[in-house]
């Protein structure tokens, strides 16, 4: 049987919850040392935590998981400098899925990629709907 008063209480729970973490989330990417950081925002392509934990988690030379990815040598906040950068290269599908890949190159040396060849490019991949999905120093190579 459905019970509408719990319903609506839990959902009304589940809301301001996910309020309270959104915005504990805008004040941890507020902390990073960047220029405009309203770009991380954007509705229409935006980085989130959890996102950003599996960037650095598979893809940050510090943290010694996932050994055959492509590493980052650079600091944290001029990873996400790079990823907000690659909006304005240009998105293109990815062949098998809904995701969109945007590869840009940086002009310095951003860290290895999984051949473990010096690379300048970095490729992120987002969602149909914007969201950041993942980073990566190198090119995109099909599975």
């Amino acid at each position: 049987m459905f019970n509408e008063p719990e319903f609506i209480k839990l959902l009304f729970m589940l809301a301001d919850t996910q309020a309270w973490i959104s915005n504990m989330e805008k004040d941890l990417f507020y902390q990073l040392p960047l220029q405009e950081k309203c770009k991380l925002f954007r509705k229409t392509y935006y980085l989130s935590a959890t996102a950003l934990t599996h960037i650095l988690e598979r893809h940050y030379y510090k943290i010694s998981r996932h050994p055959a990815c492509g590493k980052f040598t650079i600091d944290v906040p001029t990873i996400v400098h790079w990823i907000k950068e690659a909006f304005a290269a240009e998105p293109s599908a990815i062949n098998g899925s809904l995701n969109f890949k945007r590869t840009m190159d940086t002009g310095t040396q951003i860290g290895f990629d999984k051949e473990g060849q010096s690379t300048t490019c970095i490729t992120v991949i987002t969602e149909p709907g914007g969201a950041v999905k993942t980073a990566f120093p190198g090119q995109y190579q099909l599975p």
